[in-house]
């Protein structure tokens, strides 16, 4: 799997604005992947945080009052958290919105693939940050077992060294591996 290969697939149009008449929290989040052999990076949320604590996540929040779109959000979240800065130019496009079932929010996921990346620093909103290879990191996918966690639409989870991703954010990792497929 080559950059090149993976800007072409994912490469959307962009609309950071969401449309909808049910009640949600807006937030997104930034896929970035990087590198020969793409790693994609994820975060893990500290267990003291009121939403998605100890969670395996993308880095993103929730749409301020100052933003003006959900991909400054997530622009503005990921230079937050984990210090990259990542700018519009370099989001090539975008998926489809996840809902999580817990927390009720709206994600709109963007993608920015870049051929490196700097030292990145977590703030206190990130644990750890964790630089993953993509290809075998997809190939962890399972349906998730529990039949709670497939309320609203079919689950999966994925496994890097022993730690479970789930819910919103395996979801997403879940459409980046259909579009590869196709």
């Amino acid at each position: 799997m080559l950059l090149d290969d993976l800007k072409s697939i994912l490469s959307t149009p962009i609309n950071p604005i969401i449309e909808t008449k049910e009640q949600y929290n807006f937030a997104s989040i930034l896929v970035v992947i990087y590198g020969n052999e793409p790693i994609v990076i994820m975060t893990e949320k500290p267990k003291h945080m009121k939403f998605h604590a100890g969670e395996i996540s993308f880095p993103g929040g929730k749409l301020d009052s100052g933003d003006s779109d959900l991909l400054e959000t997530a622009l503005r979240e990921t230079r937050e958290e984990i210090g990259l800065s990542i700018s519009k130019s370099q989001v090539i496009g975008q998926l489809e919105p996840v809902v999580t079932l817990n927390s009720g929010f709206l994600i709109l996921p963007f993608v920015s693939i870049i051929d490196k990346i700097p030292t990145l620093s977590a703030n206190n909103e990130v644990e750890k940050i964790f630089h993953i290879p993509l290809e075998s990191f997809l190939k962890t996918e399972k349906k998730d077992p529990d039949p709670a966690h497939n309320i609203i639409q079919e689950m999966y989870t994925f496994e890097y060294r022993n730690q479970i991703v789930w819910g919103a954010s395996a979801r997403i990792l879940k459409q980046i591996q259909n579009c590869l497929k196709s």
